[in-house]
């Protein structure tokens, strides 16, 4: 019913408004007494062979949301019953910002993806954790990190430092993104020397909390086998739990979309379809070369269950969705945990 009825009304609106609308209503319609309970029994897959140990956390199944989608946390209770093992908010950044001009956000429908240069855009870390302290969805939460605009590279660090405190308590593992294409300079952070800077600060944070939460690193699938070499290296360095690959791509190449189209569009990160093949080289490079020495979470371009299955056998340990969730809707997440269920169940 989504996509031949659902989906068809929402796309020909504005996509940004939409996901403002849709999220509205989820809200109002999980307000009915029995609508959450409902449906988590349609899209939840509940079994002991799909959980995951990973850096301390037990995951009831390898699916989650992508950061993004619930940026300043405001829908993760609700999201909590489609299904998903774990949910990602963020982008957050210490001081609200409203990110970029709009336009912002366009549908590349032909290659089902999207592309957007939202900026952070967010109410600031504060907000996110008075929403975070009503967290009863006893879901799994990780917390995305990011540094403000206006920011200078220099004092990044801080930043991360801000939103890190502020948001220990009330997370379960923490994403430093230092990838995303939408705020100025800031893929330069993923060079070595800032980037073991802003983890190895993290880490010495972490060990002086009574609790410390898993860090992992979201990074760009653009970038080349020299540079994930030196982000191994990076991961042995500063002793951080895990990888997230991949964020999205400034790349163009190989679109059914209209050259005319993407100019118009203009600048921005690309997700869906067009990303999964680069992110999967990228998940089996850092697998191989550093022989499973971390665990990855794999993202970008997963639109059904074979994407998943797909993404995993590259040496992915968990996953997550946002673009083909949007394309696929809700029933997806079931789907996927049902195919990974049946290679366990196959395996053993």
């Amino acid at each position: 019913m989504y996509k031949l009825i659902i989906r068809p009304i929402l796309f020909r609106f504005d996509p940004e408004k939409i996901h403002h609308f849709v999220f509205n209503s989820i809200k109002n319609i999980f307000k009915i007494p029995g609508a959450k309970f409902i449906a988590s029994k349609i899209h939840t897959l509940e079994n002991p062979k799909l959980e995951k140990e990973l850096f301390g956390l037990t995951f009831k199944n390898p699916v989650g949301l992508a950061a993004g989608f619930d940026k300043d946390a405001k829908l993760f209770n609700e999201l909590s019953a489609f299904g998903f093992g774990f949910i990602e908010i963020g982008t957050l950044t210490p001081l609200p910002q409203e990110g970029n001009p709009k336009k912002r956000m366009f549908r590349v429908a032909d290659d089902s993806g999207l592309i957007n240069r939202m900026g952070f855009n967010n109410g600031g870390v504060k907000e996110a954790v008075e929403r975070l302290k009503k967290n009863n969805s006893g879901i799994l939460i990780g917390g995305n990190i990011g540094k403000n605009k206006v920011t200078p590279n220099e004092e990044a660090v801080n930043d991360y430092e801000i939103c890190f405190n502020e948001l220990h308590p009330y997370v379960d593992y923490f994403v430093v993104n230092v990838s995303s294409p939408n705020t100025p300079n800031l893929r330069d952070l993923q060079d070595k020397k800032p980037l073991t800077e802003i983890l190895l600060k993290l880490k010495n944070l972490n060990a002086e909390k009574d609790i410390q939460r898993p860090i992992l690193l979201k990074i760009a699938p653009d970038l080349t086998d020299s540079q994930l070499d030196d982000i191994i290296d990076i991961v042995a360095d500063t002793k951080i739990e895990g990888i997230i690959a991949t964020n999205t791509t400034i790349s163009r190449e190989n679109l059914n979309t209209s050259s005319d189209k993407i100019a118009e569009i203009g600048n921005g990160g690309l997700s869906g379809k067009p990303v999964g093949k680069r992110s999967t080289e990228v998940i089996r490079y850092l697998s191989t070369k550093s022989n499973k020495a971390f665990p990855i979470v794999g993202v970008g371009g997963i639109h059904s269950p074979e994407d998943a299955i797909e993404k995993i056998e590259a040496g992915a340990d968990l996953v997550q969705v946002y673009t083909g969730f949007v394309y696929e809707g809700p029933s997806m997440v079931r789907k996927i945990n049902k195919a990974i269920l049946k290679r366990v169940e196959a395996r053993n």
